[in-house]
Formats: structure tokens, sequence, C-alpha cells
């Protein structure tokens, strides 16, 4: 386990976040740190991320995440689907503490993980799943449902569009989001935006891709 060096992390978070203009508060970001903390104490036992250095991980994890948190401007109530150790959704709950997040993840190691990041941070808006989401059922659908690396886009949408409420939207976290695999998308489903992110630090591709169900 490479040492965690809190102050100069912290450096390199505030400095992404103010590139993205964020607006988050000196306890969120503290927050955010505390979580990374976490991810890379729990990281060499439960083997959560292949990245294994701190400085790293606040690149492509925590400001990768970041990146995508405009995107969830006027959503109330997200799903992150294959949340593994909690990209995006627990830094999409650190940043908009007024959003339900939801994650569900098959993988019980993953989900004690999430657990413990929800009652060590005292993230009062998450909910975690262990299940598999084509079995997940709720009482109130979400109006949007996420993913970071997840799955083929197709498999994506067939797994968990009964989750979705009407009206409601997919946005994946991609790398490249290849264009066969966006036009592969099952009816009544359609790419609506794919939309490139620049994270500050990082020389890679990613972007985001909208989904939503075509009316007639």
């Amino acid at each position: 386990m490479k040492v965690f060096d809190r102050n100069v992390v912290a450096d390199v978070l505030k400095q992404g976040i103010n590139q993205l203009q964020l607006e988050l508060s000196e306890a969120q970001v503290e927050q955010l740190l505390d979580y990374l903390a976490l991810l890379n104490k729990w990281n060499s036992v439960y083997n959560l991320t292949s990245v294994r250095d701190p400085m790293e991980m606040v690149k492509l994890h925590l400001l990768d995440s970041l990146t995508a948190v405009p995107a969830f401007k006027g959503a109330a109530n997200v799903l992150d689907v294959g949340a593994g150790g909690g990209l995006p959704g627990v830094v999409l709950a650190i940043s908009r503490p007024d959003m339900k997040v939801s994650m569900i993840d098959t993988v019980h190691k993953k989900t004690a993980f999430l657990n413990q990041v929800k009652a060590e941070l005292g993230l009062g808006n998450v909910t975690v799943y262990t299940k598999k989401v084509q079995e997940l059922e709720v009482k109130t659908k979400f109006d949007v449902i996420t993913s970071r690396a997840f799955a083929d886009l197709s498999d994506f949408v067939n797994w968990s569009g009964h989750l979705l409420a009407e009206g409601g939207q997919f946005i994946a976290l991609k790398g490249t989001a290849p264009a066969e695999e966006r036009e592969r998308l099952p009816a009544p489903w359609k790419v609506q935006k794919l939309e490139p992110l620049a994270v500050p630090g990082l020389d890679a591709e990613r972007h985001l891709v909208f989904i939503q169900a075509e009316t007639k």
C-alpha cells in the first residue's frame, strides 16, 4: 500500500476542483479525502480498484467522477449500477447531499465497503444494494441511472431499464464510447448526446453518454 499523504493529495484534489469550477465546501473536500483514505486502506485487502497509488486515485477516480457532477444538475434520485468501490456514486453523494444516491453491486466485499463509507462519512442520502440490477425492485423509480466503465451500453439499459422513471435518462461514464456500441442500443433507447470530458491532470479520453427513450 502506498503511503497516503493527505496534504499532497488534498492539494491535487483542490486544484482539480478549482479547474472544474465546482462549488464544494471545505467539509465536502474533507469527506472526499476521507473516502479516498478508506479506499486506499480497504483496497489492499479487498481489491476494490487496480489503481494502487493515492495520487493516481485522485485523478483517475475522484476527479474523473467529479468532472461528471454537473451532468446530474437536475437529478433528485440516482442509481449507480455496478458501483464497485463507489465511483461515481460516493462522489455524487458527497458533492450533492440534496440528491438521493443508491448504489448496487453483486460483490459482497464491495457493498460492505460502501456501507462502511456510508457509516464513517455519515452519508444519509446513500442506499446500498447487494444484488443483480436485473433483480432490483424499488417503490420509487430513478430519474437518472448511471454507471462508470460498467458494461456494454445495450446490457446496461436492458438490465436496468425497468428501474428508470418515465422521462428519466441514463448517464454512462465511458472512456471512448465507441460508435458501434452506441448504435446497437435496443429500441426505444437512443443516445441523445455524447459529451467529451476533460479531467484535470488526466490525458485520456472520457465521455458522458446520455441515453433516453425515444417518444413516439
